[in-house]
């Protein structure tokens, strides 16, 4: 999983400018999903949706701050992290015998809480507990398990260590040492997340020297995350395990920055990161397991992250818990028909006000603020969201006020103005 990767950052979605061959090789040999949805707009929320299948409105971590929770690492109040009762994916697939690992970024727990890696499943972890120390791809500290690892190379502000190039060291390691067994492993990079830092020894090549340094820097650190990608696909054909494995690629919320004239990272998309738009929520996903996902395929099914454990829960043949609001994507996944029209997907978000946003078949509806009337688009004729067909439409408007009053569940970290 990429960090604030765009919709449009890919050659396999459209981008001309950035590098990715790995990526765009990936999407070849498996499939490219064109609507899959990530679990929030912004980073923490969208990774506890990805870890209990349970959406924004009934996730525990539904934003990245709380008006509960404790100060965290990166000096920010309202931390609020997962709880002991959560049932979460690498829990899920201990239980038929896997080996869990993860290595990024993580941002549900601070040290010491019920939410650490380490009590929520996980046999081995490496990266940052703190998604704003996370900022900075220089840092002087990061966890392995519950102990904090000093990078002295980097104090004083020296960009010397590279966190990225650490989280891809630890993948390879992993893999390399469980290669027998049946493991898991969560792979949450930093890049191309801001702070916009060039990786050592990047150089810009001459039709790139006259951007600026951000732009040069999102590049690298894209084309840097291609390149690591591909070399853990190629771990895995060298392991002999790439026939055995499945993987998935994606970002976790849409482009911090849109980028236009330059990347245009969102693509066709409207809006970025912190918005409701598909612009903030549509995430490029690839799906690779050779011999088993069909190869080359492009597939419009219409699916979001609280699916993704269940999902991993029927392949692994282990219990789907209680209280998952996704559903197991197993049979689009193998290339057969599955309806996945017929179900609402749902978002809320918190910053600088209530926001919700709610996709039916090809209809999508965003309340813009709490007391605001209902947008409603047709992304089938209307993929970026321009035209507001809720007046033309009253009975489809209804029909989401009815759902969207009932899909969530009071939460004290969150509350909202329809809380009672």
């Amino acid at each position: 999983m990429a960090d604030d990767l765009g919709y449009g950052d890919l050659g396999c979605y459209g981008q001309e400018t950035l590098k990715t061959p790995r990526l765009d090789q990936m999407a070849t040999e498996g499939i490219r999903f064109t609507q899959c949805y990530a679990g929030s707009t912004v980073c923490a929320p969208s990774r506890s949706v990805l870890m209990t299948g349970q959406h924004t409105g009934h996730t525990t971590v539904r934003g990245n701050t709380g008006k509960t929770g404790i100060k965290g690492l990166g000096g920010a109040d309202g931390r609020v992290a997962l709880k002991a009762e959560d049932v979460i994916v690498p829990e899920v697939l201990k239980d038929v015998g896997y080996v869990t690992g993860m290595t990024g970024k993580w941002g549900l727990g601070e040290p010491g809480t019920s939410g650490e890696p380490n009590a929520q499943g996980f046999d081995e972890w490496f990266g940052f507990l703190n998604q704003r120390r996370a900022h900075n791809h220089f840092p002087d500290f990061l966890w392995k398990n519950r102990k904090k690892i000093s990078l002295e190379a980097n104090n004083g502000n020296a960009e010397k260590i590279y966190s990225h190039d650490l989280f891809t060291e630890f993948a390879t390691d992993f893999s390399r040492r469980h290669s027998k067994d049946e493991f898991f492993l969560y792979i949450p990079y930093c890049v191309p997340h801001d702070d916009y830092q060039m990786p050592p020894e990047a150089v810009a090549e001459e039709d790139r020297k006259t951007w600026s340094q951000q732009e040069r820097s999102h590049a690298a650190m894209v084309e840097r995350l291609d390149r690591d990608v591909g070399g853990i696909l190629d771990l895995l054909a060298e392991l002999k395990i790439d026939e055995k494995t499945i993987v998935f690629f994606c970002s976790d919320n849409g482009a911090a920055k849109r980028w236009e004239g330059r990347f245009d990272s969102s693509g066709v998309l409207r809006g970025q990161k912190r918005g409701m738009t598909d612009g903030g929520l549509r995430t490029p996903m690839i799906v690779r397991w050779p011999g088993t996902v069909p190869a080359g395929e492009v597939s419009a099914a219409v699916w979001y992250f609280p699916d993704v454990l269940p999902t991993l829960a029927e392949l692994s043949g282990a219990k789907i818990p209680d209280r998952v609001d996704g559903l197991s994507i197993v049979p689009t996944l193998l290339g057969k028909t599955q309806n996945l029209d017929e179900r609402l997907l749902y978002w809320e978000f918190h910053e600088g006000g209530f926001q919700q946003a709610a996709r039916w078949g090809d209809w999508k509806a965003i309340r813009p603020e709490a007391d605001a009337k209902l947008e409603l688009y047709d992304l089938a004729s209307d993929p970026g969201e321009v035209k507001n067909l809720a007046a033309q439409n009253p009975t489809i408007e209804k029909m989401f006020e009815r759902k969207l009053a009932d899909a969530r569940t009071n939460s004290e970290a969150w509350p909202s103005p329809v809380d009672h």
